[in-house]
């Protein structure tokens, strides 16, 4: 029977029978078996998955020590692995506390300045982590340092993408331009569709209802939306996505869609405009929404 993770008050998880995940959902099936989302602060996942063949484990972007610290001692974990996106404080916080714990390996963007980490990357290197391979990708727009991680040889594809792709959403435009941040997208969009897709907030409901705004004649959309109400009633992520649930119902995504445009021309009381002045209309109001 398939289970699918909820997010008890004291912050441990549950795990709950479900019926047949939506065809737009990715695969479960990976050589990383599971992925655990460890809330943090408000509305953080800090990502984590371990090493099958012990008791190994990797955190993404661990903002804050103090949930990592108290999963990994409750589940007897040693963790040996860090995947750092960018620099912002709700994703490094927790570096300097896990590093003196343990010593893991860190690997992150150079151009940050990010204190701790031990390994560099950048655009089409690749960090290997419990067997697992993972491209590295540069998608400047939320932060000029951030990078994703990819891995393809999965029975379904996985993406840790921090701020620059949410559900239903992107990240705001704190350092870079539109231009930017719409390229790290679509390269992003370009990724097998059954890509499983983990960013860093629970932000999803919120973002749905700007989709909605933006595009209220989107019939995936408003199916979308009675799911995830769904999942956040019963207090289980939202997250993860999918490439392919993405493209049917994130505005950022869908800019070259004429609807979409000629209904963001009304709101902008503009003419239609091309793809990337949508993009960049689109992210002015949802700054303001």
């Amino acid at each position: 029977m398939l289970t699918e993770l909820s997010i008890a008050p004291n912050g441990r998880l549950v795990n709950h029978a479900i019926p047949a995940i939506m065809c737009l959902l990715p695969s479960s099936s990976t050589m990383i078996s599971h992925i655990h989302p460890i809330p943090a602060f408000t509305d953080n996942y800090i990502w984590l998955f371990v090493d099958p063949t012990d008791h190994s484990a990797c955190v993404v972007d661990p903002g804050d020590p103090a949930p990592v610290e108290a999963y990994l001692s409750r589940h007897n974990l040693t963790l040996t692995d860090i995947l750092i996106t960018h620099h912002h404080a709700d994703h490094v916080g927790g570096l300097k506390r896990l590093t003196e714990l343990f010593s893991p390996r860190v690997t992150g963007p150079e151009s940050s300045g990010i204190k701790g980490i031990t390994d560099y990357v950048h655009e089409n290197d690749s960090v290997t982590v419990f067997g697992t391979v993972f491209s590295v990708l540069e998608v400047p727009g939320h932060t000029l340092d951030h990078i994703a991680y990819y891995s393809s040889n999965q029975d379904a594809p996985i993406l840790f993408c921090g701020d620059t792709l949410f559900a239903a959403g992107c990240g705001r435009l704190f350092e870079g331009t539109p231009e930017m941040m719409q390229k790290s997208l679509a390269k992003l969009a370009a990724l097998d569709e059954d890509t499983a897709v983990y960013c860093t907030h629970e932000y999803t409901l919120a973002n749905l209802k700007f989709a909605k705004a933006a595009e209220p004649d989107n019939v995936e959309l408003a199916s979308r939306i009675i799911a995830e109400q769904s999942k956040r009633d019963s207090n289980k992520p939202t997250l993860p996505s999918s490439i392919r649930l993405e493209l049917a119902t994130n505005p950022f995504l869908r800019c070259n869609q004429p609807g979409l445009q000629q209904h963001i021309a009304q709101k902008m009381e503009s003419s239609m405009a091309s793809e990337l002045e949508t993009f960049a209309q689109l992210r002015r109001w949802k700054d303001n929404f």
